[in-house]
């Protein structure tokens, strides 16, 4: 656990950071001598075109950065007079169309349309809903909640307590809501043995109590929860996983495992999710765009250690065409 937490550091950016430069841990970055206008035309003539030339939009959208796509569709709005996203979506379909239009999407509205998606239907999916909550930071959630009522007309955590029952909800809404309350200026070592106190107390009982696992894992930043996992893992002699599988059931057991998980290394945690659902086009169009300006540079590398094989060849060899084309541009490059 020590290893990760020096290896990779998993704080996201704020969500207002938008624009992501060299140096950074992103693969989509500012392009140079970016014109807006120049797009917006190269844009329209594609989508004239018998056909329409997918390729060259493919090309425009993946190799520019969110900020760059935003400006890109009001250049396109004043040229035309019309919405750019409703001529990608008559122009595509399938998965491309809707990689495309997500990368149309503020990261904010990415987030919530994620979310949306994962309530939408029959049953929730508990795994992917988690999975986005647990991976972003407290300022990028606020961003979504706000984003979810813009898009949909409906309260985010209204909708999750409908979509949630009992303990899970409470973790749920933690969760979406979580602070980082402890100092971030120095080691807290009485404050690690509490939280480590009281994660072990609530497993030793014969009834398991979760509210202390609730508010301690969202109630910290990742550095210091780093540290409590770990004393709690020398203490218990079995990794925090382990207890977690033994000790929680259901609901609540996957948004534990999870949540830990994303606490040690958020790019290992993507990494593990891309390589069980590779062949799932729309979760991994998920990651590639939700993290493509943040840290998607760690999750190739934690990818290429847990499988040997390097993120862009998997794509490469999973998808095809245009598909193939727009997630190997967000990938960016091989990791040898």
């Amino acid at each position: 656990m020590e290893a990760l937490q020096k290896s990779m550091q998993n704080t996201p950016p704020k969500a207002s950071s938008h624009a992501m430069w060299w140096g950074t841990l992103g693969t989509v970055r500012p392009f140079p001598n970016f014109n807006s206008e120049k797009d917006a035309r190269d844009i329209q003539t594609a989508l004239e075109s018998k056909g329409s030339d997918v390729n060259t939009l493919v090309r425009i959208l993946t190799n520019r950065n969110n900020a760059q796509r935003q400006t890109i569709a009001e250049s396109y709005h004043n040229l035309t007079q019309k919405e750019l996203c409703p001529a990608l979506k008559k122009a595509l379909s399938g998965g491309l169309e809707q990689l495309m239009l997500g990368l149309m999407m503020t990261p904010s509205q990415f987030d919530a349309n994620r979310l949306r998606q994962t309530m939408e239907g029959i049953g929730t999916d508990e795994e992917s809903l988690l999975a986005v909550l647990c991976t972003k930071s407290p300022q990028q959630l606020k961003d979504a909640t706000i984003a979810y009522k813009q898009e949909f007309g409906r309260y985010l955590e209204n909708d999750l307590i409908s979509e949630t029952s009992k303990d899970f909800t409470k973790l749920v809404l933690a969760i979406l809501k979580k602070e980082e309350l402890n100092s971030k200026e120095m080691v807290d070592y009485q404050l690690i043995d509490q939280d480590v106190k009281a994660l072990n107390d609530a497993v030793n009982g014969k009834k398991k109590d979760p509210a202390p696992w609730i508010q301690v894992l969202t109630t910290r930043d990742s550095n210091h929860l780093n540290r409590v996992l770990s004393r709690l893992e020398d203490l218990r002699g079995e990794t925090v996983d382990k207890t977690v599988q033994s000790h929680f059931s259901g609901d609540l057991r996957l948004g534990f495992r999870t949540l830990v998980g994303s606490i040690l290394s958020i790019p290992l945690f993507l990494a593990q999710r891309l390589h069980s659902n590779i062949k799932k086009g729309s979760l991994v169009q998920g990651i590639l765009i939700s993290h493509s300006e943040e840290d998607l540079l760690c999750v190739r590398i934690e990818y290429r250690r847990l499988t040997n094989t390097s993120l862009y060849s998997t794509l490469q060899k999973e998808y095809k065409g245009e598909m193939q084309q727009a997630l190997l541009a967000l990938c960016r490059s091989e990791d040898l």
